[in-house]
């Protein structure tokens, strides 16, 4: 038998995982978001570069119930043309899903929040999370914890412009660690709820940090016990299933937020439900087949959405990725960097995912580099 890896709890372990993590849940319930009800606490996330709708399917055919676009600036969908049918990418398998934006101003954020409703996306969640600059000294992002009544005058624009649509809001835990960034968090996630937003995602780093450090998972259980009636995803340093399920039961948020952790690993989400119904469950890492199986999968969308060219540019990245379940990692991370079309992609899954073999899990040193939140612009 392969060696245990973090999302393969030895027997030994499997009690005391229990005994440290289920202070708060248990087991899988419904969940919901809004109207929306869900099987799964477990959901993926936006990065820019990566959650297109190709990786978003891979995923939903291996447990993703619930995903959300990369974040879709909100000029870029008003401005129409090229740049907005780039941007709609959804079909009916995409499902219930969240379209993202990010801007800086009410009117832009309401007229983009309002072409992703009508294109179909069920949910439209306002990022004020990711920590990217500003434009022309306007808070957009992160930055908006700093801006408070622009984060405010945003919220009641997109609210009065979509109705009853269903809303979230993504947020840091504060710009940084004053007491001074803690109250504007407050006043921005209180203004929320009194606007009837419906879930609010929370990245338990400050903005400030960005991706460095340790995410503040104890932030987030303060959070859900101020808010017990509202839901929260949480966010920030969940790699594995096993992460999933500890920050899922040891902070009692609703739902997980799942981003870098799952770029290349698609098997992340019914892993993780398998862990939540079963800590007793032996998860062993997606076999060469799998694997493989996966990678086709994953380069076909692609070429579908994006075309051969862009399609092999955009999967070199995501190979890489997936390569980290290979017995020979390093080898055919290599032949990944080199892809630059179909026969090139097909090649490498010839000579490496011909088989029948088991998968290995990632070596700890193999952490996900990805730390690219970016508006998604116009190609």
């Amino acid at each position: 038998m392969l060696p245990a890896r973090r999302d393969q709890m030895p027997s030994g372990k499997q009690e005391a995982f229990r005994s440290a993590f289920g202070i708060r849940h248990s087991a899988i319930t419904q969940m919901q978001i809004g109207p929306i009800r869900l099987s799964s606490p477990f959901c993926q996330a936006g990065l820019a570069g990566y959650s297109d709708r190709a990786m978003r399917l891979v995923a939903r055919r291996r447990g993703c119930g619930y995903a959300v676009t990369e974040a879709l600036l909100d000029v870029i969908l008003c401005n129409g043309g090229e740049g907005l049918r780039k941007s709609i990418d959804i079909n009916d398998e995409d499902h219930p899903i969240a379209g993202q934006i990010i801007g800086s101003e009410p009117e832009t954020m309401s007229q983009a929040a309002a072409i992703m409703a009508g294109a179909g996306y069920d949910v439209i969640d306002l990022n004020f999370a990711c920590p990217v600059k500003k434009i022309k000294n306007k808070a957009r992002g992160g930055h908006m914890l700093l801006d408070v009544q622009r984060a405010v005058s945003v919220m009641k624009a997109v609210r009065d412009r979509l109705g009853d649509r269903p809303l979230t809001v993504s947020l840091r835990r504060a710009f940084d660690d004053s007491p001074q960034a803690e109250d504007r968090f407050f006043e921005v996630i209180e203004t929320a709820w009194s606007l009837g937003f419906v879930a609010a995602r929370v990245h338990a780093r400050t903005v400030e940090q960005k991706y460095f450090g340790s995410a503040r998972w104890p932030f987030l259980t303060d959070l859900k016990q101020r808010y017990p009636t509202k839901t929260i995803f949480g966010s920030g340093d969940v790699f594995t299933a096993a992460d999933a399920v500890r920050m899922y039961r040891q902070t009692g948020v609703d739902l997980i937020w799942i981003a870098r952790g799952a770029i290349g690993n698609p098997w992340i989400f019914e892993h993780a439900a398998r862990l939540l119904n079963n800590p007793d469950s032996e998860i062993l890492p997606p076999t060469i087949a799998q694997q493989r199986e996966a990678l086709i999968e994953h380069f076909q969308i692609a070429m579908e959405i994006h075309g051969e060219s862009l399609a092999g540019r955009r999967m070199r990245k995501m190979g890489i990725k997936y390569s980290r379940f290979h017995p020979a990692a390093a080898e055919v991370k290599h032949e990944f960097i080199a892809v630059q079309s179909l026969r090139d992609w097909q090649n490498v899954l010839n000579r490496w995912y011909a088989s029948e073999s088991p998968g290995v899990w990632p070596n700890d040193n193999a952490a996900d580099e990805v730390n690219s939140c970016e508006p998604i612009q116009a190609n």
